[in-house]
């Protein structure tokens, strides 16, 4: 019994013989101290003696450096226990054995050994990086190159060039590029008009696969036996550099007065390009890694049209679905439906994607039919979107020149990007431009324009990700020549579309805005309520109310002008800037708009005879009914 009560007393001095070495730096000592405390705790089978030994072992692995040792599940509950952080003080289930806290040792460990979290750094640091990109986002408008240009070059001022920020990670970058393009593709969908591309939407099929594929050959052909490229690096050179970029086409072309066919083709080709150009270079990946190609090069070509096909289906049966229920189901705020739209999209790319087929083409076909669709809150769904696709495109391009190392990038690989930059912009481009518009009738300044036009931005560069994560030979130096060969040619190309424009002769200086309609579902009386305002350049200024001829029991309850709202008469006269608020029946809802965008485009006298007796007909057979 006296030795029983020897070794509890040894115990009681013991941890605070560690906590004294470690405050000394005495490792050595405080070491041996608690491999005799843990000995005592295994000769008297004591569970709480057991867990003080732990702790004390786990304090003198901290203070070693060995965070492995340290974190036995034991002390690593300890340290996390309510009653640790609260008190200096670690009482274990009997009176008889107290542990003082190893401050110091814990403090140092999970200062310099763990990556923790430190949220507050994190927010402080993204608050800097948006807002630094937000004023080179102002920047890039006013000198009419694209801001997300910028962006990259702010992601290589942070690197490990610049600040010193290091980041490697090839499939994490890919990941996250794949993650921000999703975002920026179902941007695209949501807030491109159906009416606008509709014309041309066989024009931007054409461009987005056989187009694509035109350049992929012209450029495997200039790499391999001009550059001295291994066939299948020349095969990713052309098919990752050939799409155009969605993010920086939508950026630039908002700010060209251009003919809305242009616009349309152009936009609808970047949205539809990236699914058949990622399907590509993963093929390619995989067969420079190794691995054979099934069935050879029609198989690959068949399989690419099999996933693009199946990948537009869901795309569209998911489009379908969504808006039949965002229709139907009245959520409990308004903020809701912007969210709704944005994920059901998003759900659409992963269902897509699980099944093995294409999940950029599913993402944007279903944004599409969710964009141009009556669905409520569209104008907020629009706003919402926009800004998803500004925090997608900076935390992309940040990350991808965090991924760039300008050192790396040596004088070969300069000379490359430069030599196939020159090729794909003044031959395959404008080759596949000239064979794809053929069967179109589209003049041949507007071809001159398509081809130049042909911007690229993120794409490349994130596809350019595929075989570096994938460990393709000659990767790393793909990755250098499709970054330089953006930057490059980018600069080149975009500050001078409106130029070229103007040189073409297919710049229009005075284009009307088009009505943005905001709709809100009143449930209670099957109807709803739309909230119009006048653009600047709109014809819907000047014309009286009488004279918009709205269908059946459609009013305009509410004018606000300035600032102040009032009750309008038939002979009232709308104005610049006019807010109107439009009550109208849910069924005649889309007759409504349509009616309100053709006066804004042509006037008081847009098709009044032909509305007006459809609009006669229509109400005849609803009372026939």
């Amino acid at each position: 019994m006296d030795e029983a009560s020897d070794r509890f007393g040894r115990c009681r001095v013991l941890p605070a013989h560690v906590e004294i070495m470690l405050a000394t730096h005495e490792v050595a000592v405080a070491r041996k101290a608690a491999d005799e405390l843990f000995k005592i705790a295994e000769e008297l089978e004591a569970p709480f003696l057991r867990t003080g030994a732990a702790y004390a072992q786990g304090a003198v692995s901290l203070a070693e450096g060995d965070p492995a040792a340290a974190l036995t599940p034991t002390s690593l509950r300890g340290f996390k226990s309510r009653r640790h952080r609260r008190t200096p003080w670690v009482t274990f289930s009997s009176p008889r054995c107290v542990m003082p806290r190893p401050r110091r040792a814990a403090h140092r460990y999970f200062r310099e050994d763990v990556r923790m979290i430190h949220i507050d750094a994190i927010l402080l640091g993204s608050a800097v990086v948006l807002i630094a990109a937000i004023v080179a986002a102002r920047i890039g408008a006013r000198v009419g190159l694209p801001s997300l240009l910028l962006f990259l070059g702010l992601g290589m001022l942070m690197g490990e060039s610049g600040l010193g920020l290091r980041f490697d990670d090839a499939d994490l970058a890919q990941a996250l590029g794949f993650a921000a393009l999703v975002l920026i593709l179902t941007e695209g969908g949501l807030t491109t008009k159906w009416n606008d591309i509709r014309p041309v939407v066989g024009l931007a099929s054409v461009l987005a696969t056989f187009g694509v594929g035109i350049s992929v050959g012209l450029m495997t052909l200039f790499g391999h036996f001009a550059l001295g490229l291994d066939i299948w690096i020349a095969v990713l050179l052309g098919a990752v550099t050939s799409p155009t970029d969605a993010a920086a086409v939508f950026s630039v072309l908002r700010y060209v007065p251009i003919p809305q066919r242009l616009r349309g083709a152009l936009e609808a080709e970047s949205g539809l390009n990236d699914a058949p150009s990622v399907l590509l270079v993963a093929l390619a990946s995989s067969i420079a890694s190794g691995a054979a190609p099934p069935g050879g090069i029609a198989g690959l070509i068949g399989l690419i049209a099999v996933e693009l096909a199946a990948g537009l289906a869901i795309g569209i049966a998911f489009g379908w679905v969504g808006v039949w229920l965002l229709r139907r189901v009245a959520l409990p705020s308004s903020g809701l439906y912007p969210l709704a739209a944005l994920v059901w999209a998003i759900f659409s790319y992963g269902a897509a994607a699980m099944l093995h087929t294409s999940g950029f083409a599913a993402v944007y076909a279903c944004a599409l039919m969710l964009g141009n669709a009556q669905l409520p809150h569209r104008a907020a769904t629009r706003s919402f979107v926009e800004g998803i696709g500004w925090i997608a495109q900076i935390g992309l391009f940040v990350m991808l020149g965090l991924l760039a190392w300008p050192s790396r990038v040596g004088p070969q690989a300069v000379l490359v990007a430069l030599t196939a930059g020159l090729v794909l912009t003044f031959v395959a481009r404008p080759v596949s431009v000239l064979v794809c518009a053929a069967g179109f009738r589209i003049p041949a300044r507007e071809q001159a324009f398509l081809s130049w036009a042909g911007l690229r931005g993120a794409v490349p560069i994130v596809l350019a990700t595929i075989p570096l994560s994938q460990a393709v030979p000659g990767s790393e130096f793909l990755f250098d020549v499709v970054l330089v060969f953006v930057i490059i040619f980018t600069c080149l190309q975009a500050p001078t579309l409106p130029l070229a424009a103007r040189r073409l002769g297919i710049l229009e200086d005075q284009s009307a805005r088009e009505v943005e309609v905001e709709a809100a579902p009143l449930d209670m009386i099957s109807a709803d309520l739309l909230q119009v305002r006048i653009p600047p350049g709109s014809r819907l200024a000047g014309v009286e109310v009488s004279e918009l001829r709205l269908p059946r029991h459609t009013v305009v309850s509410l004018i606000i002008r300035d600032g102040q709202p009032f009750y309008p008469g038939r002979q009232e006269r709308l104005k610049t800037g006019d807010e109107l608020l439009i009550v109208t029946p849910s069924a005649q809802r889309e007759r409504t708009e349509a009616r309100l965008r053709e006066v804004g485009r042509a006037g008081r006298l847009a098709r009044w005879r032909a509305a007006g007796v459809r609009h006669q007909a229509g109400d005849s057979a609803a009372e026939r009914r």
